[in-house]
């Protein structure tokens, strides 16, 4: 099982196509480490009595800003014996202490490269990023190497009309800082649609990467890299870009992949949480997490939510399939 936390709304970028710009005036949420510290054991009993390993995702906002990442981290790890990953901006990667605590700690991390340097660095608003996120990765796959870690280094990048030519070099670059895995979105328009309108992609740009994808996961595979994308995430790229809605009438919300919101809400996927919520205090135990599919699939079929008409969740289509 995967849960996926988003544990804190803060971050020190400006990207125009996040709602966490930290331009944008609103108050910002940290989960507290005592919810945390309260749900996690269940999630531990729940691994130990059905087998099925759990993986914790921690995202945000940018989660190396959270100050309880690394002391809970080492605790889900190393005492419950959970696996933990994490999506970063990489802002803090140069940092040794840093590296040293990913290392130890994490089975995966992401990091968000959106384009070679001009693009990157203006993108995020983060002039040098781009040159300073290439040598903090660098020195932490050599480092990885190095102490054999377990470590999987993941790049995402999200697709635009202004990035997808420079992807494919973009690709080759990755691969030679030491990268395992490249993951991709397309820009959403439900986070920032001022930006999106402008620099979303287009139908060509859909089918161009539809045609682009095989043939570059190929040639990415030979050096060792995966390329994750399936059929059917291309083809639900392909759709957006046509604004061709996919609904999805069932897809067994709840049992395979979890998510958990800034607010302590336990849904299918971050965009049904006002309709299918379940408040974290409310998962007592594993019987109560056990019992969360079929609750979850009763609120489907009696009112199912309006964007299951249009399906985003990329977990649905198969985004890191190969």
């Amino acid at each position: 099982m995967i849960v996926v936390w988003r544990i804190t709304e803060r971050c020190n970028l400006a990207c125009g196509f996040c709602a966490y710009d930290r331009r944008l005036p609103f108050a910002r949420r940290d989960v507290a480490a005592d919810q945390v510290e309260r749900f996690a054991p269940i999630l531990a009993d729940y691994q130990k009595t059905s087998g099925d390993k759990v993986l914790l995702s921690w995202i945000g906002g940018e989660p190396l800003l959270w100050k309880p990442f690394f002391g809970l981290s080492k605790w889900l790890n190393n005492t419950l014996g959970i696996a933990v990953s994490t999506t970063t901006n990489g802002t803090t990667l140069h940092l040794q202490q840093t590296r040293d605590g990913i290392l130890e700690q994490l089975t995966e991390l992401t990091v968000s490269v959106d384009g070679l340097a001009p693009f990157h660095d203006d993108v995020r608003n983060w002039q040098g990023g781009w040159e300073r996120l290439r040598a903090s990765i660098i020195a932490l796959a050599r480092q990885r190497d190095a102490t054999q870690s377990r470590l999987k280094l993941r790049a995402n990048v999200v697709l635009m009309h202004d990035n997808l030519g420079q992807f494919e070099a973009l690709c080759d670059e990755l691969a030679s800082w030491g990268i395992d895995e490249i993951t991709f979105n397309q820009l959403g328009g439900r986070d920032r649609p001022e930006f999106f309108s402008a620099h979303r992609l287009t139908r060509t740009d859909a089918e161009a990467l539809g045609r682009l994808v095989p043939a570059l996961q190929k040639r990415l595979v030979s050096r060792g890299i995966r390329l994750c994308a399936s059929p059917s995430y291309l083809e639900r790229i392909e759709s957006s870009a046509a604004d061709r809605p996919l609904p999805v009438s069932d897809c067994s919300p709840g049992q395979r992949f979890l998510f958990i919101d800034e607010k302590g809400l336990l849904s299918p996927c971050n965009f049904t949480a006002a309709e299918f919520g379940v408040p974290l205090q409310e998962i007592r135990n594993v019987s109560d997490l056990l019992a969360l599919p079929q609750i979850f699939s009763s609120r489907q079929k009696h009112c199912r939510p309006a964007v299951c008409q249009d399906c985003p969740s990329t977990q649905v289509f198969a985004k890191f399939a190969s």
